[in-house]
C-alpha cells in the first residue's frame, strides 16, 4: 500500500539534510519461464517491488484487477531481467478469499522463473502504533502461500522533530519483534530510508544502527536519479550500506521508477528519464558498492512503473 504523499515527505526531508546539513522531518502458474530474453544479464538491478493485483474487484473489494500481475505475466517479467527478489504486496488476511491461490500460483511461477527470494510485501503505518497488527498480518501472509522472507515498508517518518525520532525507531523495534515472532522461521526485512544513517540516537549509534538488530535484510531506500555527486545514490547509500555491512545484514539499495509527483520531485525519480538512464546509473552504483559485503544488488520502485519506463 504506497502512499505517494508520504514518500514525498521523505524525499523532500531527505533533500534538507543534503543541502543543510540537518532533517527537519516534514516528513497459468505451474509454468515455467526460460530465462531468454532482450536484456542483458550485467544489469545491476536483481530485485523489484511489486505493488497490486490481478483479482477481480467485483469478486473481492481488496482485487485490483491488475493484469501484470497474473503469475505467468510476474515471472515473465522477472525472468526477462535476471531478477533473484521480488516483494510482492500482500492484502491484510491475505488467507481469505481468492487471495491464497493467486498468491501461492505467483510464488511458484517466481521461483519457477529463477527469483530466489519472494518476500511478502506491507506497509500499513498503523501497524507501527499497534505492533499485534503486524503480527497478525503476517501469520495470515504466510498461510496464505509458501513466501521466502516478509518485507515491511512501515513509514512513521512524518514527525514534527527529530527528538520523536527515538520513540518511532522504538516503535519499529516493536513491531519487527512481534513479526518475527508469528513468522517462526521466516526471516523479517524492511525499506529504510538512508538518512537514518545519519540521525544519531540518545544510546549512541544512529536510527539506522537501532533497527538493525531486529531485521535479517534491508532495502536501503536512496531515491535519486543519478549516482554521483553528493546528492547521488551512492553517497546517500553508502554510510547505511556501510553500516549493514559491519553488521552481516545483507542490503539492497533501492531506487524510484514513478511520477515526479509521487517520489517528490524530479530529481528523485528515474520516472521522468528513461530505462537507459537508470541502467547506467544503477551500474555506477554496483561499481562503488557491490563490494560490500551482503551488496545484493540493486531494487527498483516499482513494477508498473518501471514498466512504463521500459515502454517509451
Amino acid at each position: 500500500m504506497r502512499a505517494p504523499t508520504l514518500r514525498s515527505a521523505i524525499t523532500s526531508a531527505a533533500l534538507a539534510l543534503v543541502v543543510g546539513g540537518s532533517l527537519v522531518a516534514a516528513a497459468p502458474a505451474g509454468a515455467v519461464t526460460q530465462r531468454t530474453d532482450s536484456t542483458t544479464p550485467s544489469s545491476a538491478i536483481t530485485g523489484m517491488w511489486a505493488w497490486g493485483n490481478p483479482i477481480d474487484p467485483t469478486e473481492d473489494a481488496r482485487g485490483e484487477g491488475l493484469p501484470q500481475f497474473e503469475p505467468q505475466a510476474l515471472a515473465d517479467f522477472a525472468a526477462a531481467h535476471h531478477l533473484r527478489t521480488v516483494f510482492l504486496s500482500v492484502p491484510w488476511a491475505a488467507d481469505e478469499g481468492p487471495f491464497s491461490t493467486w498468491l501461492t500460483d505467483a510464488v511458484d511461477a517466481l521461483h519457477a522463473a529463477g527469483v530466489t527470494k519472494v518476500a511478502a510485501l506491507g506497509g500499513d503505518p498503523a501497524w507501527a502504533d499497534d505492533p499485534s497488527l503486524a503480527a497478525t498480518w503476517t501469520s495470515a501472509a504466510l498461510r496464505a502461500a509458501p513466501f521466502d522472507a516478509v518485507q515491511f515498508d512501515v513509514e512513521p517518518w512524518v514527525v514534527s522533530s527529530d527528538d520523536q525520532l527515538p520513540a518511532v525507531v522504538a516503535q519499529l523495534q516493536a513491531m519487527y519483534d512481534a513479526a518475527r515472532t508469528a513468522a517462526g522461521s521466516v526471516p523479517i526485512g524492511a525499506d529504510l530510508p538512508w538518512w537514518l544513517a545519519a540521525k544519531p540516537q540518545p544510546g549512541g549509534g544512529t536510527a539506522f544502527d537501532a533497527l538493525l538488530p531486529h531485521l535479517k535484510s534491508v532495502a536501503i531506500v536512496a531515491f535519486s536519479d543519478h549516482a554521483a555527486g553528493t546528492d547521488g545514490i551512492i553517497a546517500l547509500a553508502k554510510p547505511a550500506a556501510s553500516a549493514a555491512a559491519a553488521k552481516r545484514i545483507p542490503f539492497s539499495i533501492g531506487v524510484e521508477t514513478d511520477t515526479p509527483e509521487v517520489a517528490g520531485g524530479p530529481a528523485a525519480t528515474f520516472g521522468d528519464d528513461s530505462a537507459a538512464l537508470l541502467e547506467s546509473e544503477t551500474a555506477k552504483v554496483r561499481t562503488a558498492l557491490g563490494g560490500l559485503r551482503g551488496y545484493g544488488g540493486v531494487t527498483v520502485e516499482h513494477l508498473l512503473s518501471w514498466q512504463d519506463l521500459i515502454a517509451r
